[in-house]
């Protein structure tokens, strides 16, 4: 009885400081969101909720909350979604109409992340063109920490490729590994893991015959084991069904574009989905490869034209430019070739192997940062797949790719508040992506769509 009552004692000494009831008072860096049709990312069904978001994390999830918060945000009518996060892009190359390593500059760098941001796109993984100034000023970590503006970015480091081969050396890939021999190969690695890659990247490839050589099987296998030995994941860049099957057999683990010579065949599938190869389309990358001799339906929208580097409209929609890829002899092999890429992402797809995505944006001038991602998700859906089914792919799928989907990918408790607020709904529509009210990273705001600048 004693106990009881001094207990009794402590509760109401507390009450008095704390002030009465039971209800939660969130701290200061605290939002509540309210009326949302949340999207959660998992590919089920959108709800109307309200989120609280406390320290940049989501605490909780429900309808008609009452936790009392510093700031309140009605978003009656809107519908919110995880951030994409893309998987394969390059940073820092690209500036204009051309590709150097005198661009990779901290500003540059900086400008390209902050516009990733702008349309929604919170964490990126740069495949293997990255340059020793992002590891030793400490932008990339202080990037993924979350401490800069802009998209996270992640980094495969320097790649591996072929000597006098693919990645071509006068787009700034001066800094790839380029060995001749597998015996190079272990110290190549060594001094690799020195600059804590998310994955190790590699070329196999030619690029439809520009090269006489692509690299030497022996090569990539002794990669791959090499990368497995130090606990490290390899990305792959592939074009054709042989160099898929030999790089699967050989324990590959993310496939980097689609296979686009042939249609994939059940085997192959089968042996995908048994040893866990994760595939990313990049179906953007295809269909830029022509389609501006077609001149597109967004060619002229605002949404695309801002995400431009200065010069591109000009160049892509003069005549010249236009003929010169109507006359290319590419022109029919790199549209049938996206054909065959839309094919293969669904057989991929329906085979049950994790699909994620990507889009090469940042390559080259073609492919705009920012708008390729929305776009990447109607050719997806293009391809056969639902709207929901294809924002898994950039949300939740794509956070595990990067290994980050504990903290990324979805709206669940505990996760990062990275979301998008939309002003129409995506499951009805998967162009309502660019239909952008507002970007939450961590919780604060920090940008309107991209038309607002």
């Amino acid at each position: 009885m004693k106990k009881l009552i001094n207990l009794s004692a402590l509760c109401l000494t507390l009450l008095a400081f704390f002030g009465c009831g039971s209800e939660k008072k969130a701290g200061e860096n605290s939002t509540l969101f309210k009326n949302a049709t949340v999207l959660s990312g998992n590919g089920d069904d959108a709800k109307v909720s309200d989120i609280l978001v406390e320290d940049g994390r989501i605490t909780k999830i429900g309808e008609n909350l009452n936790e009392k918060a510093a700031n309140t945000v009605d978003l009656t009518g809107k519908f919110l979604m995880p951030a994409l996060i893309s998987a394969h892009v390059h940073i820092g190359l690209l500036q204009g109409t051309t590709n150097s390593g005198d661009h990779y500059t901290d500003q540059n760098i900086m400008h390209q992340l902050k516009k990733y941001q702008d349309y929604g796109v919170l964490n990126v993984l740069a495949m293997g063109s990255d340059r020793p100034l992002i590891f030793e000023s400490g932008l990339r970590d202080k990037s993924v920490a979350g401490t800069l503006e802009g998209a996270r970015f992640y980094s495969a480091g320097y790649g591996f490729g072929v000597p006098n081969g693919a990645p071509p050396k006068e787009v700034g890939m001066d800094y790839v590994y380029r060995p001749t021999s597998p015996d190079q190969i272990a110290a190549e690695m060594d001094s690799l893991v020195k600059v804590k890659p998310t994955v190790v990247k590699l070329w196999v490839d030619d690029f439809n015959g520009k090269y006489p050589k692509k690299m030497d099987p022996a090569i990539y296998k002794k990669i791959i084991d090499e990368a497995h030995k130090r606990n490290l994941r390899v990305a792959a860049h592939v074009y054709y069904l042989s160099d898929l099957q030999q790089l699967v057999k050989d324990g590959a683990d993310i496939i980097g574009h689609s296979v686009r010579d042939k249609v994939i065949d059940d085997a192959t599938l089968q042996e995908m989905k048994v040893k866990h190869v994760t595939y990313i389309p990049t179906l953007s990358l295809d269909e830029f490869a022509y389609i501006y001799a077609k001149k597109p339906e967004w060619l002229n929208n605002e949404f695309f034209r801002n995400s431009l580097e200065p010069g591109v409209y000009e160049k892509i929609t003069s005549e010249t430019y236009q003929n010169e890829l109507k006359n290319s002899p590419l022109f029919t092999v790199n549209t049938k070739a996206f054909k065959t890429a839309l094919q293969n992402l669904k057989r991929v797809f329906d085979a049950g192997i994790p699909v994620a995505f990507g889009t090469d944006s940042g390559a080259m001038f073609l492919r705009a940062q920012g708008f390729s991602e929305h776009l990447e998700l109607q050719l997806m859906v293009e391809a056969g797949l639902t709207p929901s089914q294809a924002i898994t792919i950039a949300t939740k799928n794509a956070a595990k790719a990067i290994g980050i989907d504990k903290d990324f990918g979805t709206i669940e408790n505990g996760k990062t508040a990275d979301f998008l607020i939309l002003n129409a709904n995506p499951l009805n529509d998967i162009k309502n992506t660019e239909n952008i009210n507002s970007v939450y990273k961590a919780g604060k705001e920090v940008s309107k769509e991209p038309l607002a600048k």
